[in-house]
This record gives C-alpha cells, sequence and structure tokens, in this order.
C-alpha cells in the first residue's frame, strides 16, 4: 500500500462522530431512540443500491462500541440515500456521509470508544474510518481486497466490524471512475475525486452536481438478529 494510499483512508475520518438517545435519519428530522436499545449480538443489515442488493452480518464479538454504533445508525435510517463518495479499486469502498447536511452537523464530535482489532481487514469486512484515537464515528469502508496493513496502521489500525456475506460482485461494482481528490489536485468535478468537507456541509446537493455517477445507497434494514 502506498503513502497515499494510507493518506486516504484517513482523510475525513473524524469529522463526524457517538450516538446518545437522538438519531437522525435522512430528511426526517431527529427520532428518539431508547437508551437501552437492546443491541443483538449479531445481525444481518441489507444494503439495497443503485447496484443492487449486498447483506451485511455485523459480529459484536469483533467489536462491541462499533456495533452497538451501527446498529443505532441503521435503526434511524441515517445510510438511506448517502452516496459512497469514496471508491478505490482493489482498495476500499468508503461511505456513511449523510446525503442531508444538517444530519452531518447532529454527528459533529461524536466518537464512539477505541477498541483492539479483533479481525483482519480481509476482503469483504468493514470498519470505520477514523484519523486518529476516539474518532471512529459514522463512516465506514468496505474492503475490496486483503488489506492486512490496516490492522496496525499509524499504531492504531481499523477494526473490522462486519463482513459482507452476500452480494460482494455488487460491492465491487461500485463506480470508481472519479479517482481521488488530493491536496495537489482538490476535487475537481469529472476529473478527481470529491471533497469530504463539502458533503458535510452541502450533502448530496454537492455531489449530484459535480459527480452524478457516484453510486448510493437506497435504504439499509436491520433484516434478521441473533441475541
Amino acid at each position: 500500500m502506498t503513502v497515499f494510499a494510507r493518506r486516504i483512508v484517513l482523510v475525513g475520518a473524524a469529522t463526524l462522530g457517538a450516538s446518545g438517545c437522538w438519531a437522525w435519519p435522512f430528511s426526517h428530522g431527529p427520532v428518539r431512540l431508547s437508551q437501552d436499545l437492546a443491541v443483538p449480538d449479531s445481525f444481518v443489515v441489507a444494503f439495497e443500491t443503485s447496484r443492487g442488493r449486498f447483506d451485511v452480518m455485523a459480529r459484536k464479538q469483533w467489536s462491541p462500541n462499533g456495533v452497538d454504533r451501527l446498529y443505532t445508525l441503521v435503526r434511524a435510517r441515517h445510510y438511506d440515500d448517502a452516496r459512497f463518495f469514496r471508491v478505490v479499486k482493489d482498495f476500499v469502498a468508503q461511505f456513511g456521509l449523510a446525503g442531508d447536511p444538517k444530519v452531518n452537523n447532529a454527528w459533529k464530535i461524536r466518537g464512539i470508544g477505541d477498541e483492539p482489532v479483533r479481525h483482519t481487514n480481509s476482503r469483504g469486512t468493514i470498519a470505520y474510518a477514523r484519523g486518529g484515537p476516539g474518532t471512529r464515528s459514522v463512516q465506514l469502508y468496505i474492503n475490496l481486497k486483503d488489506n492486512p496493513r490496516l490492522d496496525s496502521l499509524n499504531g492504531f489500525g481499523f477494526p473490522p466490524i462486519a463482513e459482507v456475506v452476500t452480494g460482494l460482485a455488487v460491492v465491487d461494482s461500485l463506480y470508481s471512475g472519479y479517482g481521488e481528490s488530493t491536496p495537489r489536485t482538490g476535487a475537481q468535478p469529472g476529473r478527481s475525486g470529491p471533497s469530504q468537507d463539502s458533503i458535510v456541509t452541502q450533502g448530496n446537493a454537492y455531489l449530484i452536481r459535480g459527480w452524478p455517477k457516484l453510486d448510493y445507497i437506497k435504504t439499509a434494514r436491520v433484516v434478521r438478529e441473533w441475541r
């Protein structure tokens, strides 16, 4: 993995962050969620996307804090209409910034507790993006290949919380033609990837205007639980 590849995993990871008893679904305002919401030991989330469906199995034994956050976000419909804004072929597909800037603002600086890496970043596993200790929040990435370096990168690593169990071909097909934005090139519509800061402040309006080919999540729903 190149130095550049390592850097882009982290960009924007600290922008957003921990649920209390409120959660913000896309375009619906705040939704009250019980403070003692019982999170199952494992559960399956069905992601219906512009490319088709893939299913994800979350495993609490891998990352209890991370899986608790995922359950809360899915129940709050946070990922509905979210774009896969950063897809790097043979590396990762990243998503999690909401289409509504108000929702992004509501999750700022709400990081969840750090945890050790209990499972390697193998192909199909899912982990939170992060920019340092205490910065896991709402952004997730799917490993498009085995990325063992992410297990210990920068001294803290990226703990997987779940894995794609069906539909990995759908994930592989996500649009990756825009590439990356870099400090040198900036975000150039049609020529490089979007700015995460601009997604936070402008939401999907920004992405649709400059990056209309990005694939997106239609809905993400818990479809099975084990307690």
